[in-house]
């Protein structure tokens, strides 16, 4: 496949909020963005932080992991039991090895935190794909990441959809319950569609300095390095495609985009 994907996933309450335009969009994923079902998905999530490059090599079900708090009770009840999928975590781990990184760790016992489960749970409802996620290192920089990417584009020819789930803009202090969006974050979010729609890539790996209110989008930037992993992925030359965008909260963007490679 040539594809690779960003998703914003935003709040958790995705999960269960008819309200948001963006749970109607990744419900109709199959219908109307993505027709081919993968044999596997590997999704780098803004919820996994770790010092060095980990997959989740799981020979189960993997388990379901609510990490949010003081949320509505029915939330905490959501499973998403996919199949693990240890085939694709070890091989995985050997093009990331084979690009030059020293050292890619295995977790066999961690599960889907809710940047995996959550879409995954409107995309493919049925949860019968085997899912492996990849952990993002924060106190790396973005061409790390995008250098993570470029390592794994041999998997989009084995029949694996790779999936950044992050988030477009994340400053969870900024939230608030109103209709109109900030203008730093509107900015910010015009700026990175417009890069990328014109292929700027470097310019995005290089957001920090070439973005306008770059620190008031992405204090940490746990939510945006899975945007450059799925960048990276689709190789050199990809052509970028804004495939939603609504807001919530008026600062959380829900822009998604589909990579599209042109080798």
């Amino acid at each position: 496949m040539k594809e690779t994907f960003f998703i914003s996933h935003g709040s958790p309450t995705l999960s269960i909020d008819d309200s948001l335009p963006a749970r109607h969009f990744l419900k109709s994923w199959k219908e109307k963005v993505f027709p081919t079902t993968p044999n596997s998905i590997l999704v780098i999530s803004g919820h996994w932080e770790t010092s060095v490059p980990t997959v989740n090599a799981v020979a189960h079900r993997n388990d379901t992991i609510h990490d949010f708090y003081n949320f509505p009770k029915p939330m905490y009840q959501l499973k998403y039991p996919a199949p693990g999928a240890p085939q694709l975590a070890r091989r995985v781990k050997e093009l990331l090895l084979s690009s030059g990184l020293k050292r890619v760790d295995e977790d066999a016992k961690r599960g889907l935190d809710h940047g995996a489960w959550v879409p995954l749970m409107l995309m493919y409802p049925d949860a019968q794909i085997p899912v492996c996620q990849l952990s993002v290192q924060t106190q790396r920089d973005a061409t790390y990441h995008y250098n993570l990417g470029k390592a794994l584009a041999p998997l989009r020819d084995e029949g694996v959809l790779i999936i950044g789930s992050g988030s477009a803009t994340h400053n969870l202090r900024t939230l608030r319950s109103q209709d109109s969006v900030f203008p730093w974050a509107s900015e910010f979010d015009t700026w990175l569609k417009l890069a990328l729609l014109q292929g700027r890539y470097d310019d995005v790996n290089k957001y920090e300095e070439k973005a306008p209110h770059a620190k008031m989008a992405h204090p940490r930037p746990d939510h945006f390095y899975p945007l450059h992993v799925a960048m990276g992925a689709a190789g050199e030359g990809a052509e970028a495609k804004l495939i939603h965008h609504s807001w919530s909260l008026g600062t959380l963007s829900y822009a998604s985009y589909q990579f599209t490679s042109t080798t």
